[in-house]
């Protein structure tokens, strides 16, 4: 009884240890811990961070200074004799110490640049908010892909082991009628070689799942440790999905490319800003202390302190540099002509992107119909096989056959399934509805 109660706990420890996977939860769990969602959403943050450094460009700079100077040698200079005696006066300038503390303001007036900057800067973040959007269209698409191809495999396997379980059963019936001389041992021996056969089969199909499981774990972040099974899903197959007509425009990489082009004529227009003047404010305050003694905490009446200060407007005109800002200007309008053509060479790929995914759709219809069609047949054909079998109208090898085809059937079925999937992902994509998959 305890034996028993110790099975029961550990198969329930096993079994809770098996996380159940559905496609909106790997999809979730993708998006929230994928490296590359986590970059694209900092790269938001940081955007913010940018706007406000250009932001405190045009704000007013404050800093302060000081130095404190000793003078071992003092500068010395010769005076003309204005005594009349014929001796040249000589004279020691400066004293020993010095220091100095400043407190200097600058203000931006009028500065073309730097308000071109503030502008491209909020691009930017509308930049890596699209950005963001594309990366997790991106991992979707990379998931799905992968958690479909978990599943065809999860499907191969159930009917390897369907037609194995089915396998052995011929064996058992036919080992039993070799006993009883019924039936000849070399009819045995075939059944013995496909159920060997059908071992090793399934032998692969549990290696390439366990990869592809790996591989979908790897795709959504999780650790490798972890275990996931599929839930069994009965995918719906949705053929109004042709209706929903495309809206290139609205794609992504379409936005983010047009953002680019907005970022790349703000660009242009920051370096035609060199040639605007720029006018600015500054002023200084200070306090100078010199004396033979070090001034800093010294009180003796040999130091003086004198404080000074400044106000100043600055007003720079540029008028000549060798064309150096002509040619930057022509630079940044090549890039954004190269950009264009980059737009127009996207939207030649979106569409024909969407007209082979809607082709591989209705492509998909049709297979998908055909093998559901095989299916019923090749299961008419094998039990009937099977009745004859028993009854001695049919061979070994007509049962073997009747079985294969069968498992091909289903096989066939789950491959154009996944291919339907895969054309539905590509159309989804097409259409800018990509995240439609979260929610369903």
């Amino acid at each position: 009884m305890f034996v028993v109660i110790c099975l029961v706990a550990l198969s329930g420890n096993i079994a809770s240890a098996q996380e159940t996977l559905t496609l909106q939860q790997a999809l979730n769990f993708a998006l929230e811990h994928k490296v590359e969602a986590q970059k694209a959403k900092l790269d938001v943050e940081n955007a913010q961070y940018l706007i406000d450094e250009t932001r405190g460009s045009a704000l007013p700079q404050v800093s302060g200074s000081g130095t404190l100077t000793y003078n071992p040698m003092l500068q010395k200079i010769a005076l003309p004799d204005l005594t009349g005696t014929g001796k040249t006066m000589v004279i020691s300038m400066g004293q020993k110490w010095q220091s100095n503390t400043t407190l200097s303001v600058n203000q931006q007036i009028f500065n073309q640049a730097i308000f071109t900057g503030l502008k491209a800067a909020k691009s930017t973040r509308e930049f890596y908010r699209i950005n963001a959007t594309l990366t997790d269209e991106q991992l979707i698409e990379k998931v799905a892909a992968a958690y479909y191809q978990v599943f065809q495999l999860q499907q191969q396997l159930y009917t390897i082991q369907t037609n194995l379980d089915n396998t052995v059963k011929t064996q058992k019936v036919i080992s039993g009628l070799v006993d009883a001389g019924l039936a000849k041992k070399i009819d045995l021996d075939r059944t013995v070689v496909a159920v060997n056969n059908l071992e090793a089969g399934k032998q692969q199909m549990v290696n390439s799942l366990q990869l592809s499981e790996n591989a979908l774990k790897f795709a959504i972040g999780m650790e490798m440790d972890k275990d996931i099974v599929l839930p069994n899903e009965n995918f719906e197959v949705n053929a109004a999905i042709l209706m929903d007509e495309p809206n290139v425009e609205n794609r992504s990489e379409i936005r983010l490319l047009n953002k680019q082009s907005e970022l790349l004529d703000l660009n242009r227009k920051a370096k035609i800003a060199a040639y605007y003047p720029t006018l600015s404010f500054s002023g200084n305050l200070g306090y100078l202390g010199m004396g033979p003694y070090m001034p800093i905490f010294n009180k003796s009446e040999q130091v003086n302190w004198s404080g000074f200060s400044g106000l100043n407007l600055n007003l720079s005109i540029p008028i000549f540099n060798g064309g150096s800002t002509r040619a930057r200007i022509n630079q940044s309008e090549v890039e954004i002509k190269k950009l264009k053509a980059d737009i127009e060479d996207t939207r030649l790929a979106l569409a024909l992107a969407n007209d082979n995914a809607r082709s591989q759709i209705k492509n998909s219809l049709l297979t998908l119909d055909t093998n559901k069609r095989n299916i019923s047949l090749a299961k008419d054909v094998l039990e009937n096989i099977k009745n004859n079998y028993q009854n001695g109208l049919a061979n070994l090898t007509e049962l073997l056959d009747a079985e294969k085809a069968y498992a091909d059937a289903q096989n066939n079925y789950t491959t154009s399934l996944l291919n339907y999937r895969v054309a539905e992902i590509q159309l989804l994509k097409a259409n800018g509805n990509l995240k439609s998959l979260i929610n369903n």
